[in-house]
């Protein structure tokens, strides 16, 4: 029996809810959560328990330790593999003129779209052995951001991997550190912190060249600051310890973090941007989120996990039609490339993994009668930085892309990449014991950071690295 084999018969065996996606009905309850508050309205659950009480590493396991950082960039609506990081031609379907494929250090890659990336093959790994659990979009967008079926036990109350991050690092931030942890840029549909704290959560919101918005006021900082310090006086008591539980103490830190970000010019030194520093990236909502995330880290004021949302992907119809696809990765090209060159520049490259992957792929070989390509299981990641090998891709697929090729998964486990493995590959190269167990979830199952990983079901991609 195959590697392979085996791991599907245990998920037979201890099915924690990877049938597919059609044999249940989407939860609703995070849905519910969500507009209740989120993590706010469930905060309370979890008592009083500090990270470092509630947390156990269920196995000793050696950790990658690569990354200081991380750049989560979710294209969602699904992007065609075979037709950008796994590229196949199919006759008389591809459009080669315009795609111009090419084999570089051993990668084929329409260089026609993809000019810039085509040529710094040697920053980065493609994985192409990557296997989706769930065609919904919604569902396998959520899966992305917490390595779990959101409909699972405990899925819909599931922090996203930023959440989890934040909390891992909590201890490390200094006074000054004065941005968020966890970012979320042009990302408001992001997975929140889940039954954890609403400090967890991910800071939300939408880049524009003229930085954050109301982190002024109009009636200067020493008015300001006079209104915040009545505002203490007045009601801290119901803040500090509060008699009302742990939500009113969410909002004060709420308010706390909020105020240091206020009349802060190393705020607007990261958050805003020129028109010059902005055309490189190519003048994108991808490109401006992409640079404010190499802003914000160059800044070295706290925030260690990124999450960049890159969305209209969903190509059912006319894929090849230059406004669709293609330009869409001139622009995805563009942004991610110049950020890498950035990174390097300014001596962060090293330091920050980049993760980047759709929720599932596209339909293989010929097109559909719209001429777009549907929802797929097989997929690609991206991955880049943190020492990352480059010039290579992990895992190969059979010729039209639709199946990994058995004989070529590309890393230890020998079978398919699995949200999960790429959540465990994030967690173990930040220096994050994957295998660890919480258990200060409000029904006292364990929340295992990565599902089974503690039996070895999942576990990091460590071929990216050599």
């Amino acid at each position: 029996m195959s590697p392979n084999e085996k791991f599907l018969k245990f998920i037979n065996k201890y099915p924690h809810r990877h049938k597919n996606f059609f044999d249940r009905p989407f939860s609703s309850r995070r849905n519910f959560l969500r507009l209740g508050g989120g993590a706010l309205s469930l905060s309370w659950l979890a008592g009083q328990a500090k990270a470092n009480e509630v947390r156990i590493d269920k196995l000793d396991v050696p950790l990658l330790n690569k990354a200081k950082n991380c750049i989560f960039i979710l294209l969602s609506g699904a992007p065609s593999h075979v037709d950008t990081f796994d590229l196949k031609i199919t006759p008389n379907v591809t459009p080669t003129a315009v795609f111009k494929p090419e084999t570089v250090n051993g990668l084929l890659l329409p260089t026609g779209i993809m000019p810039k990336l085509s040529t710094m093959t040697a920053d980065f790994t493609v994985v192409r052995s990557m296997r989706s659990w769930a065609l919904v979009h919604t569902l396998a967008q959520m899966w992305a951001q917490i390595g779990r079926n959101p409909v699972a036990a405990l899925g819909d109350i599931a922090p996203n991997i930023g959440s989890i991050v934040s909390t891992e690092f909590e201890s490390q931030r200094k006074p000054t550190d004065v941005l968020p942890t966890f970012l979320a840029l042009n990302s408001q549909s992001a997975v929140s912190s889940g039954y954890l704290a609403s400090e967890y959560a991910p800071f939300k919101t939408n880049v524009r060249q003229d930085g954050l918005q109301n982190v002024s006021n109009p009636d200067g900082q020493t008015r300001f600051n006079e209104r915040y310090n009545f505002m203490q006086q007045m009601d801290a008591a119901n803040r500090v310890d509060s008699p009302y539980g742990r939500p009113m103490e969410d909002m004060d830190a709420f308010y706390k973090a909020a105020k240091a970000m206020v009349f802060n010019p190393a705020v607007d030194a990261a958050f805003k941007f020129t028109a010059a520093e902005r055309a490189p990236y190519g003048s994108t909502a991808l490109g401006d989120a992409c640079l404010t995330a190499r802003k914000v880290l160059a800044a070295n004021a706290g925030t260690r996990f990124i999450q960049i949302t890159s969305g209209g992907w969903d190509d059912h119809q006319n894929i090849y039609q230059d406004n669709v696809l293609p330009a869409r990765v001139r622009n995805l090209d563009a942004a991610v490339s110049q950020l890498i060159v950035d990174l390097k520049a300014n001596g962060l490259f090293n330091d920050t993994m980049i993760v980047m992957l759709g929720e599932f792929g596209r339909t293989t070989g010929n097109l559909s009668a719209a001429q777009g390509r549907d929802h797929f299981v097989q997929q690609f990641a991206f991955f880049a930085g943190a020492g990352i090998k480059g010039n290579r891709a992990i895992g190969a697929t059979n010729s039209l892309g639709s199946f990994s090729d058995p004989n070529n998964y590309g890393w230890y486990k020998q079978r398919d990449v699995r949200p999960e493995d790429v959540e465990a590959t994030i967690y173990s190269a930040l220096g994050i014991n994957y295998t660890s167990i919480r258990y200060d979830d409000p029904f006292g199952r364990g929340f295992e950071y990565v599902p089974y990983a503690h039996e070895d079901l999942y576990a990091p991609v460590k071929e990216l690295w050599g």
